[in-house]
């Protein structure tokens, strides 16, 4: 009899855990794909700047093949670092165009 006694009460206690981790877990913040979006973007840019530390001069297609993004990508990282001030474009177009830090 006290075996059902404890049988019952470990039950409840565990169910009990459950519905307060689930209650627990449901109060985090979930980031929205917006704002994932946002966040990779923005450590893709980073992650260009970095790479303009150690290997200038870089065109789109060398950050291309490095970070694994699309050219147009690239291109647009690059043209929001270049209107921040943090890079600068040298050449007009073509393949002889590349991308400077400004220190």
């Amino acid at each position: 009899m006290n075996n059902i006694i404890y049988l019952i009460a470990g039950v409840a206690v565990g169910a009990g855990c459950v519905v307060v981790l689930r209650w627990a877990m449901g109060r985090k913040k979930k980031i929205g794909l917006i704002e994932r979006q946002r966040i990779e973007k923005e450590a893709d840019k980073e992650r260009i700047y970095g790479l303009l530390e150690t290997n200038t001069p870089l065109t789109n297609s060398h950050i291309h093949m490095m970070l694994d993004i699309p050219e147009s990508t690239a291109t647009r990282y690059l043209d929001e670092l270049e209107k921040e001030g943090r890079v600068r474009q040298v050449g007009q177009t073509g393949a002889h165009v590349y991308y400077e830090r400004v220190n």
